[in-house]
């Protein structure tokens, strides 16, 4: 079974060079670009591993993380 990661930032040139390195080592990669779509995916994909951005545009990264804990 792959593991899931989550990827939450509002830069598509990182979402896009970290999902193919991480793919590329066997993960299962999802990205959102926002907080709030962030949060949508993250009840959907429950991912074994979350990398979030801390300045997002809307609900900031801090805010996520608060939801999450």
């Amino acid at each position: 079974m792959e593991k899931r990661i989550l990827i939450i930032d509002d830069e598509p040139d990182i979402l896009i060079t970290l999902s193919i390195a991480l793919k590329s080592e066997g993960y299962e990669v999802h990205t959102a670009l926002t907080g709030e779509e962030g949060l949508k995916k993250l009840a959907q994909v429950r991912p074994d591993l979350l990398l979030l951005d801390l300045r997002l545009p809307g609900q900031q990264g801090f805010e996520v993380a608060r939801e999450i804990k």
